[in-house]
């Protein structure tokens, strides 16, 4: 039984080794030539190569039986005929891949590559849009790199920017950033070359400081870079307001030591991920072999990186492809070119690798581009550059810092940065103190010892909400800033924030589109427009008689005749009914006479006291006279309510009677002149308005002789005052109110002209802006800024002055000059009827006298007496004639103008 099964034992043995000789399907030494360019950088290359062939040595999970051997040598760069002689004798013995040198000379290894259909592994980038045969290269193709840089381009929001570049090559790989007008139409792009033998770079730095460019894409070698990074700081080009985009993936090699305490803005990409445990176990490797440098000596600079990466793919595309075929390294010869029989087989499997790097996921596209990689977004922090968000083809560029990092980041910057801040002398904003000190004294003091307003409170409160230092100093030329059309330049405030050499401008700024385009403004903290200043009317002498104003003549007149018609209406019409009459003795069933109230005088009193709206104790009984008496009372009522709401209205438009309304008012007349400040906002909105009425506006007021124009809003309030009534001055409403509130002569003439506001204003670009204006937000939401106005507006003034009362209210009270002519109506009316009441008394006693046979004199004497003594009560005796005793004095008759309440008519009885 044993002897049987040995021989089967024995044939399984041999099986599973015939198995497992047919798994170690590679050489066991797998050689690599390598080519390096003759340079001081060639000994750091050999040791990224030799540091990546160590590692996947080690690496059991590649290559488990073979190893990595490598021929090297080194050519002058870009002799394609000797790096031709020497590549020939180099793969003679036969190789699986060649490591083509990084100059020109690769295109030859390229052509061997392809003749002898061996990799050619490349670490570099290439411009070409079509893959050469056999060339293998882990760079990402140029295009990518760019649209990674046009991508964070746009997300930061450049509209310009300079370009520097090196060489012809560059452009090349900044194509999709030249590309952006074309595609955007809003972006600005200038480019300057950087010309061989330059290393005075200073006069295009000048340049590009004259133009107020602050955003600069550099191109070039990584030395260069620095240079230029170094004379950037000399000419004062390495600030808050400046942006650098570095080109290179090797812009954290970037000596920033020098900078460490400049707020400059560096920004570029990286490719490689530190946090990658490869990444560690390659720089371990690496001080093993070579002691680590800076810079382009630097282990992980990016030419190190890709060497690592090309070795690491090809070594994992040889493992699978030996996992399932044989593979035979032959010998190669130039002269008599037999292609390698694997060639086409590796190379398919390289194309379709997947493998992890030091500069993460490797992929290839069908057009054996290098696809699907992810890049860092660096960010200059003192002296070291930061991951700040990441780059992916199809995502784009993708922040990774929080709002809450990037405020602490700008916060950290201006704790330890004192603000420049200028301003201009304009009431209330900045207004100097009365001080009255020696000149040498002044000199000494500060800015905030010296000046008060609007201005030094809001940065107060500002500076502590942001936490900021600031110093204030007065803009040269005491300007605001406008745009020269001749010069292309500004001026004011707004080119010393173009030349940096202020950091803040905080006045009465109006933001305009086109001062938003030359610098940058935070939120409003005060919202203003155009609005017209002018003077008040000097309101004409008081009428005595005003109160007859509210109505015409022609009213007065016709209302007097209706009240005299209708009067004597109704004492006609109290005769013809007979309701109208009645029994004057109650008692008496059978009447002789019937009486009526109605006679002419009773019609005459019944009517002015309906039409005064006192009424009378006459009342109409019939319904004819009724009707009368109606429609009296209802003309009584329409007309007593026109007169009196007419009455306030009229006395109220005589107070605010003024010549004009509005702009539009302004421009169809010609008496009152108009201007505005020569070099504001206000004449900028003229200018540039579409708007039919405020161009004739500009027209007259750029064609009048003498000039309508002041150099400044003081001189246009004093023109506005002096020449009463025929000059009006456009200016912003804030700076109106303020005035109107001091000046109780001037008043604001219509609505607004436009809506804008009053920013801080900072240079353009500025790093600060977003801090700025949430201090501002910060201020309004907590009322600060509505407090500061008030305190500004309407507190810190003359007491003395109020425009709000007394005479210099719109709606004061009126005075004896307004309603005069009442008072002279009333004693008139009293005079006369004291004169009536002396024709009464003296017609009466002459009358008595006469039938008493008594002198009048006498007879008046004692009535007078009786009439001025106090104590004789309300009655008096009556005084007889010697005839009268007949019976009506009896029932007291009325006739003589006597002793009743009314003046009756009698008639006498129908039996």
């Amino acid at each position: 039984m044993v002897e049987g099964k040995l021989p089967l034992a024995f044939l399984l043995l041999i099986q599973v080794w015939q198995a497992h000789a047919q798994l170690n399907t590679l050489p066991g030494n797998i050689r690599i030539a390598a080519m390096f360019d003759e340079s001081e950088f060639a000994a750091t290359q050999k040791a990224a190569m030799e540091t990546a062939v160590s590692i996947i040595n080690d690496d059991r999970t590649v290559l488990a039986k073979s190893r990595l051997v490598t021929t090297t040598a080194e050519v002058t760069p870009d002799d394609s005929f000797k790096a031709g002689s020497v590549a020939c004798q180099m793969i003679r013995p036969g190789i699986a891949a060649f490591l083509g040198p990084l100059s020109g000379s690769s295109k030859h290894i390229q052509a061997l590559g392809r003749t002898l259909k061996f990799p050619v592994l490349e670490a570099k980038w290439e411009y070409t849009t079509v893959k050469a045969p056999f060339s293998i290269n882990v760079h990402p193709h140029p295009s990518a790199i760019g649209k990674a840089l046009a991508d964070l381009v746009r997300k930061q929001g450049w509209k310009t920017f300079f370009i520097i570049y090196e060489d012809e090559t560059s452009l090349i790989r900044l194509q999709e950033l030249l590309k952006l007008p074309q595609t955007y139409g809003s972006h600005k792009i200038t480019v300057r070359q950087l010309y061989p033998g330059w290393d005075d770079y200073r006069p295009l730095l000048k340049e590009i400081k004259k133009s107020g460019e602050t955003r600069i894409v550099l191109d070039c070698d990584l030395d260069k870079v620095e240079n230029i990074l170094h004379q950037a700081a000399e000419i004062g080009m390495i600030s808050d307001y400046y942006n650098y985009l570095i080109t290179s993936l090797d812009v954290e090699r970037i000596n920033l030591a020098p900078y460490k305490y400049e707020n400059v803005n560096i920004t570029g990409y990286r490719i490689v991920d530190t946090t990658n445990p490869e990444v560690q176990n390659y720089l371990e490797e690496w001080s093993k072999i070579f002691k680590e440098g800076q810079g382009k000596f630097h282990p992980l600079y990016s030419q190190n990186i890709f060497i690592y990466d090309a070795l690491r793919t090809f070594a994992k595309a040889i493992d699978d492809l030996g996992s399932l075929n044989r593979l035979v390294i032959n010998p190669l010869n130039c002269e008599k070119p037999v292609p390698w029989q694997y060639g086409d087989k590796l190379l398919n499997y390289h194309q379709h690798v997947e493998a992890n790097g030091l500069s993460g996921e490797i992929l290839f596209d069908e057009n054996g581009f290098r696809t699907d990689f992810k890049l860092e977004l660096m960010e200059k922090q003192r002296d070291l550059m930061i991951v700040s968000g990441t780059w992916h083809p199809d995502a784009g560029v993708n922040y990774t810092q929080t709002s809450a990092q990037v405020e602490g980041q700008i916060v950290e910057k201006l704790q330890n940065k004192t603000l420049r801040v200028t301003t201009a002398k304009t009431i209330p904003f900045v207004i100097a103190k009365k001080l009255d000190v020696p000149k040498e004294a002044l000199e000494r003091m500060s800015f905030e010892e010296k000046y008060e307003g609007y201005v030094l409170d809001l940065l107060d409160h500002l500076s502590k909400e942001v936490k900021f230092k600031y110093k204030f100093h007065i803009v040269g030329d005491g300007k605001y800033g406008s745009y020269d059309e001749n010069t292309g330049e500004w001026n004011g405030m707004i080119r010393e924030l173009q030349d940096q050499k202020a950091d803040m401008a905080v006045v009465d700024l109006s933001m305009t589109s086109e001062r938003q385009e030359a610098v940058d403004f935070s939120m409003p903290f005060m919202n203003t427009g155009v609005g017209i200043l002018y003077k008040k009317r000097t309101p004409p002498a008081p009428n005595l008689f005003s109160f007859l104003s509210p109505l015409s003549l022609d009213v007065w007149i016709y209302m007097t005749t209706t009240y005299l018609a209708t009067s004597i209406l109704m004492f006609l019409l109290a005769r013809i009914t007979p309701f109208e009459w009645e029994n004057p003795h109650p008692c008496k069933d059978d009447p002789e006479e019937l009486e009526t109230l109605f006679n002419l005088r009773n019609a005459l009193w019944f009517g002015i006291g309906s039409f005064l709206c006192q009424g009378s104790d006459i009342l109409p009984k019939a319904i004819s006279t009724r009707m009368v008496a109606g429609m009296w009372w209802f003309f009584t009522l329409i007309m007593i309510s026109s007169y009196t709401a007419n009455l306030a209205a009229f006395l109220t438009a005589a107070k605010m009677d003024v010549p004009i309304n509005s702009a539009e008012d302004l421009a169809k007349q010609t008496k009152i002149k108009y201007g505005t400040y020569g070099y504001g906002s206000t004449n900028s909105f003229f200018k540039r308005s579409t708007i039919s009425t405020y161009q004739k506006l500009n027209a007259y007021m750029e064609s009048a002789k003498p000039s309508v124009y002041t150099d400044g809003n003081s001189e246009g309030i004093d023109r506005v005052i002096k020449e009463d009534g025929a000059y009006a001055y456009f200016m912003e409403s804030a700076a109106i109110e303020y005035n109107v509130e001091r000046n109780c002569e001037l008043t604001k003439i219509g609505g607004l002209l436009d809506s804008k506001g009053y920013g801080i204003a900072l240079p353009p670009n500025s790093p600060y802006t977003r801090a700025i204006t949430e201090g501002i937000l910060s201020l309004q939401e907590n009322g600060v800024l509505q407090r500061l106005k008030i305190k500004w507006w309407k507190e810190i003034k003359d007491e003395s002055i109020d425009c709000g009362s007394g005479e210099n209210s719109d709606s004061a009270q009126l005075g004896l000059p307004n309603l005069g002519g009442v008072f002279i109506v009333l004693l008139a009316g009293v005079i006369i009827s004291c004169f009536i009441a002396v024709f009464e008394f003296t017609w009466k006693k002459r009358h008595l006298a006469a039938s008493k046979e008594d002198s009048l004199w006498r007879e008046m004497a004692t009535e007078l007496k009786f009439a001025m003594d106090c104590t004789s009560g309300d009655t008096k005796p009556i005084s007889k004639s010697k005839s009268s005793i007949n019976e009506d004095s009896k029932y007291g008759s009325l006739s003589g103008g006597g002793g009743g309440a009314y003046d009756k008519i009698t008639k006498r009885a129908e039996s």
